[in-house]
């Protein structure tokens, strides 16, 4: 029986670097796409059928940020940036473009293939967890059958990271569930004390569903312990 392969898309404008990185992933059974510009990932990204972005923030023309930023627009693609700079600021704002994950180059291949695989593994459970009727408070609505949330009826337009955090809390409405268990959840054990992921995805999410961000109404933070979605 044949098994389809997943494809992913590389995007950076090292040759080395990207010849490093779909050895790798070919080695490893994934199919794989190069790019070195922003303008060529943004077209593979609309012609091609991908199960995973990798696209290193510093391409020249387009960068990665706004290659993020637009393939957000029309697409809940998993997506890592690769990063030579290895301070907050950058990897803050790559995922409030959108990114799922992120990778601070110099990396070796075990932790490359950890990468993909725990970003392919959430996009996957995020695909066949419905087991649960939708959920709601107020005017938003937590569509587990759908895998969507709802604003006044209205889709939220959320990315799969998000969706994952909203519907963790609705499992938990009423009930606090602390950082450490959203990012077990959300993002895999090995992501426990990566608490900027969640800050970051936390603050994106509030942006989409919540009337006033300087004063939530669904998802609220309990200093020193973790977060909470009210119900009515």
């Amino acid at each position: 029986m044949n098994t389809k392969r997943a494809s992913v898309l590389v995007v950076d404008d090292d040759p080395r670097l990207l010849r490093f990185v779909q050895r790798n992933l070919e080695l490893n059974g994934y199919r794989t796409i190069t790019a070195m510009d922003g303008l060529a990932a943004l077209t593979a990204c609309e012609s091609q059928e991908l199960d995973l972005l990798l696209v290193d923030l510093g391409i020249p023309g387009i960068d990665g940020f706004e290659v993020t930023r637009r393939v957000r627009e029309f697409s809940t693609l998993p997506i890592i940036i690769i990063t030579a700079r290895d301070n907050e600021q950058d990897k803050v704002r790559g995922l409030d473009a959108g990114a799922d994950d992120y990778l601070t180059k110099p990396f070796g291949e075990n932790e490359l293939m950890a990468r993909v695989r725990a970003v392919l593994r959430r996009a996957k459970l995020y695909a066949v967890d419905q087991g649960q009727p939708a959920f709601q408070t107020g005017e938003l609505t937590v569509d587990f059958a759908q895998q969507l949330a709802l604003i006044s009826d209205k889709p939220a337009n959320l990315t799969p990271t998000e969706f994952r955090i909203v519907s963790q809390l609705a499992k938990s409405a009423g009930r606090v569930v602390t950082q450490t268990d959203l990012l077990t959840k959300v993002w895999g054990p090995e992501y426990k004390d990566e608490a900027h992921l969640l800050r970051v995805n936390i603050a994106r999410l509030r942006g989409k569903i919540e009337p006033d961000t300087s004063n939530p109404r669904y998802v609220i933070t309990r200093p020193g312990v973790g977060y909470v979605l009210n119900k009515d």
